[in-house]
């Protein structure tokens, strides 16, 4: 079977953070491994408490994920402060995790800081150098260039400079443009634009983390980056147009809606 990992912070609320990495990977046939780097008191309405996890403790859920299963894939979600970033980007480095997907998480939808400001160099020049993939939204794509992103144009040169960083493929998703939500998928020598159908819905807590962690078990078994991605919004459209609307803020994605889908038929 093959194996993914996440390496992300805990939400309470299970609509984002590790809980919707793993059930992402259960639902596309992948076993999920995990560390947690934070622990968050969270639901669709926002985050009221994060409790960082001591440094060594993050180190020591690497080695032991790393050094027992054949990791095909991993990703990364809130990892809050350069510490972290730092000791995840050693670590990686040591197992040599050659496919590695980074959402470079933030702000929560409910608009609570994830990622300490004094990080985000660490994300720059640690962990961006190591990734295959990175999956900034245009806010995070935005901070990650030092510009602006008034239009299209901008967003393409943001996405050449991100990739001047060290990432492979850069992925700027296109949830908070007007009408479709297009991605720009800059793979270092050509620029692509892959659409996607705008579904207007609450339920989109977690939706960066599903993604992400989509592209990262489609990519346990295969090389095909492109088609991983690809792939992976087919699956996140699906799961936000069969949320079910739970809570009273961004409610969760339904990330089994395929097998809802296969029994009810």
């Amino acid at each position: 079977m093959s194996i993914a990992l996440t390496i992300a912070g805990s939400d309470s609320g299970g609509g984002a953070g590790i809980q919707a990495d793993l059930k992402t990977f259960s639902a596309l046939g992948v076993y999920g491994a995990s560390v947690v780097t934070a622990i968050t008191a969270q639901n669709t309405v926002g985050v009221t408490a994060v409790h960082e996890v001591p440094v060594d403790v993050v180190s020591a859920q690497m080695d032991a994920v790393l050094s027992d299963f054949d990791v095909g894939a991993a990703k990364t979600g809130m990892l809050f402060s350069a510490e972290i970033i730092e000791a995840v980007s050693r670590k990686i480095r040591k197992w040599d995790v050659r496919k590695l997907v980074v959402d470079s998480v933030m702000v929560a939808k409910s608009g609570d800081r994830l990622l300490r400001e004094d990080a985000i160099d660490s994300l720059r020049t640690c962990l961006l150098p190591l990734a295959l993939v990175v999956t900034p939204n245009i806010p995070e794509a935005e901070v990650l260039a030092g510009m602006p992103i008034p239009d299209e144009a901008a967003r393409e040169e943001a996405a050449r400079r991100i990739g001047e960083m060290g990432p492979q493929w850069v992925v700027i998703k296109g949830g908070h443009l007007e009408g479709d939500p297009i991605d720009l998928v800059w793979d270092g020598e050509e620029m692509q634009r892959l659409s996607g159908e705008r579904i207007e819905s609450t339920s989109t807590h977690g939706t960066g983390c599903t993604f992400s962690a989509a592209i990262a078990a489609n990519l346990t078994n295969s090389t095909d980056v492109r088609r991983a991605i690809r792939e992976a919004k087919d699956y996140l459209t699906g799961a936000i147009r069969h949320a079910e609307g739970l809570g009273h803020g961004h409610g969760p994605l339904n990330h089994h809606y395929r097998l809802a889908v296969h029994i009810a038929s």
